[in-house]
């Protein structure tokens, strides 16, 4: 994640993390946990670490070896410090499975974004798992 640092003229930094596709992230914001399981549908997902204060995590599937494929994501609504959502729970009329061409094997990374109720980003975790596995 790049950091970039803004000086102003009172001689202050202020320091952010620029990362969910270049917006910023507030310095300091918590890092989850995440693992998932390929299935029928969205993936099962585990998170944890989730920060106090947070709404809503957002998903997306990014392809290692196609980058310009957009498989979507969706999102999920967090109450709680943790969250295990079954196979096919998450709600998205965007997301597309994996589909690596015949006989090739991709690494997919399953992105989730912790945000609270304003939309700022308060976590970031990833996982990737191969597919076909």
């Amino acid at each position: 994640m790049k950091r970039l640092v803004l000086f102003v003229s009172t001689g202050l930094a202020l320091s952010v993390c620029m990362g969910n596709g270049g917006k910023a992230v507030a310095a300091g914001s918590a890092t989850l946990s995440v693992s998932f399981n390929w299935c029928s549908g969205t993936p099962a997902t585990k998170v944890s670490g989730i920060p106090a204060g947070a709404k809503t995590l957002r998903f997306r599937l990014k392809d290692h070896q196609a980058t310009g494929y957009q498989h979507g994501g969706g999102e999920y609504p967090v109450s709680g410090k943790s969250v295990s959502i079954p196979c096919g729970g998450l709600k998205s009329k965007s997301y597309e499975g994996p589909s690596p061409p015949a006989g090739q094997v991709h690494d997919y990374e399953w992105i989730v974004t912790a945000v609270d109720a304003g939309g700022s980003v308060v976590g970031t975790g990833s996982a990737v798992r191969k597919f076909p596995q």
